[in-house]
Formats: structure tokens, sequence, C-alpha cells
């Protein structure tokens, strides 16, 4: 059975830093991608960023560009989120995605983690 559990988050005032880690088991997840996803009370949740495998190739959403940086560890089967500046705005659940291969639409994922609440106060 596939997991993914998140972790790191919690509350910072803006301005400050957190990183998530979201841990995989159950199969590995090397040559496939990995992604972010958020979604705050009352809005859909939405795309924040993705890792390729092979070669790693990453794509952010407009809105965390140059302040969040998604990274991996395959030995460790675990995607990261440093998220840095944190704004009011980035306040909401945050979760991981898998899926085995690079093709795929954005929101095209196999299985998801239950989420961690990150909460920026201003």
């Amino acid at each position: 059975q596939v997991q993914l559990v998140e972790s790191g988050g919690g509350l910072v005032q803006a301005g400050g830093s957190l990183r998530l880690a979201c841990e995989a088991s159950g199969r590995t997840f090397g040559t496939g991608t990995m992604g972010w996803f958020r979604q705050a009370p009352g809005k859909e949740r939405e795309f924040v960023a993705r890792i390729f495998g092979g070669v790693g190739g990453t794509v952010y959403a407009d809105s965390v560009k140059g302040r969040f940086t998604i990274s991996r560890d395959n030995a460790k089967n675990t995607v990261y989120l440093q998220m840095n500046s944190l704004k009011p705005e980035d306040t909401a659940v945050y979760y991981c995605a898998a899926r085995p291969r690079v093709g795929g639409g954005l929101y095209e994922y196999d299985y998801w983690g239950q989420g961690t609440q990150v909460t920026v106060s201003s």
C-alpha cells in the first residue's frame, strides 16, 4: 500500500521560513513526478511546484517562484518544499502527490498525502 506522509507544517510569522517534507512508502518514485499543492479555506486546491524524475527538472506556480524550492532525495523516497519569505496568503493545507511517470496533467497524480497545515501570521 502506497502512503505519502507530509510533515513540517506549522505557524510562522510573515517573512519566515518553513521546510515541508513528504516521505513515500510502498513504492519508489525516483523516475516519476512528485509535486506539492495547497488548498486555502474556501478555495480550490492549487498547484505549487513539481519535480520530475531523472534530471529532476522543476516547475513552479508564479505565486511562489523565487520564494519556494522543491527538491527530492531519491534514497529516502522523500520530496521537500523549502518555503522562504512566507506571506499570509501562503496560508493553506499543503499536500504532496506522486506518480510513477514523468508525463501527465498538472493535477494528474496517482497518490496524495493527507496534508499539513501552514499558517502565516501577519
